[in-house]
């Protein structure tokens, strides 16, 4: 293990090869609303084209009440890519059509 490995695994900083895809499989899936601390059911995808090159994406968690307000959020930014069910989770049925 190299000096940069054993400095990332003290700081709590996510190893190499770890994705933004979700929680570790032992950990709970939380939303990422400030605050909230309920089970997300949600991917938001997103990037920031001024900083990340466009196949780049980073994501939020969403639980069913703040997926709304966390999909206006990044798109009144123009950040938001796409939303996808948490893989894992029985997702909430979505009352509307498409992604958004």
């Amino acid at each position: 293990m190299n000096l940069l490995d054993q400095l990332a695994r003290g700081t709590g900083a996510p190893q190499p090869g770890s994705g933004p895809m979700g929680p570790e499989p032992d950990e709970p899936a939380v939303c990422s609303r400030k605050g909230c601390r309920a089970e997300a059911a949600w991917r938001l995808l997103w990037n920031n084209p001024r900083i990340h090159t466009p196949e780049r994406r980073k994501t939020w968690l969403a639980c069913g009440e703040h997926r709304g307000w966390l999909e206006e959020y990044l798109q009144t930014r123009d950040l938001w890519k796409e939303t996808l069910p948490l893989a894992g989770t029985s997702s909430p049925a979505d009352s509307e059509s498409g992604n958004a």
